[in-house]
């Protein structure tokens, strides 16, 4: 029975490991956001988000592999331990608040609620108390058994390859919304067809019994309660609520807008070919980087844009806008190029890998 529990839990973690170390600059994305001000207001820590992403996913899997392989297991369990309560405290804060809608455990590949995330790490740290019980009574070898440790060193340089190509590059597996061969005008077109619809409650408090009661829009109309003065709406209680789920695509918030605010995406997603270059923090983008991409893509002989954060910063192309993370969702290098035939994903690659194509 421990045997496979330690299995179960040493693959649950190698798993996590690996999807975050896959897309290393989206999981530090993701930590930038507890860094923000509206959750820990540790904004100076914003600036070392990669280097904790390293961090965290190397602990990750070098300890999910130790755990499997019995590499000093007591160890191993309770520094596991020790993360699945550090991460239960950051999963319950931000389920409790509401401030992170996902806590990117499982990177792009696998999408949990706080809530969800919470309960996950709660149920990894029971089961990894179990463990050390279980292997309580276990005397440690004080010798590593040959030819584990250097197993775990080529696990780790595997990993380490895996990591910093996705960090220089792209990541070699690609489990965003936008992965090459996504259709944006047919999942924009299935967003539009199927909303999610929202009905309004009203909390209703009779003057006379004082009984209250909750009610929707239709009923507070079809029943004329309105008709009735005795039933009246509670300040500050009204609420909107979703009552039928409609279709979810990360690609709801590609959305391009001029200067002005009027937008564009749907011209855009019309062209039969366009050169689409992010940027999506300008100010730490080099702007000679920049340069040598614009002129590039303008010898294409196709349409070019430069989307980012600001109405002018790109100098040879036209300049539209996006809001910053919904250009990290599709961006991981700062600047990005995306090409697209009629709304298709075709390629999609750092600025630096896209000057080294012929």
């Amino acid at each position: 029975m421990r045997t496979i529990l330690r299995y179960i839990v040493s693959v649950i973690f190698i798993a996590s490991g690996f999807v975050k170390a896959v897309d290393l600059k989206g999981f530090s994305f993701k930590l930038e956001e507890y860094f923000s001000p509206i959750v820990f207001d540790l904004p100076f820590l914003e600036k070392y988000a990669l280097a904790f992403a390293i961090m965290v996913v190397l602990l990750e899997l070098i300890l999910g592999f130790m755990l499997l392989m019995k590499i000093k297991l007591k160890q191993a369990i309770y520094a596991l331990i020790a993360i699945c309560i550090f991460f239960g405290f950051l999963t319950f804060y931000s389920a409790y608040y509401n401030v992170v809608t996902d806590c990117g455990c499982f990177g792009d590949a696998l999408k949990f609620t706080p809530w969800q995330s919470f309960w996950k790490d709660m149920t990894l740290l029971v089961l990894l108390i179990i463990l050390a019980v279980l292997y309580s009574k276990r005397e440690e070898d004080k010798v590593v058994r040959y030819g584990k440790l250097p197993l775990l060193s080529v696990f780790i340089l595997i990993m380490l390859f895996v990591m910093f190509r996705g960090v220089f590059h792209e990541p070699m597996i690609d489990f965003r919304a936008y992965a090459i061969g996504t259709d944006l005008a047919a999942e924009k077109e299935k967003i539009a067809k199927a909303p999610s619809e929202y009905k309004t409650f009203y909390s209703l408090k009779n003057a006379k019994t004082k009984e209250v009661k909750k009610v929707d829009q239709d009923e507070y109309i079809n029943k004329e309660y309105w008709k009735d003065t005795n039933w009246q709406i509670e300040e500050g209680k009204t609420t909107s609520e979703l009552t039928k789920k409609g279709y979810e695509s990360e690609i709801s918030k590609f959305k391009i807008e001029d200067a002005n605010g009027n937008p564009f995406t749907d011209e855009i997603l019309k062209e039969p070919k366009v050169i689409l270059v992010f940027t999506y923090q300008p100010k730490e983008a080099d702007l000679e980087l920049v340069k040598k991409t614009e002129t590039k893509a303008l010898t294409e002989k196709t349409k070019v844009y430069g989307i980012s954060t600001q109405p002018d910063f790109y100098k040879q192309i036209p300049n539209y806008m996006m809001d910053e993370i919904a250009i990290k969702t599709i961006a991981r290098s700062n600047p990005f190029v995306l090409i697209l035939e009629k709304g298709k994903i075709v390629e999609k690659s750092s600025a630096k890998d896209y000057l080294e194509k012929e």
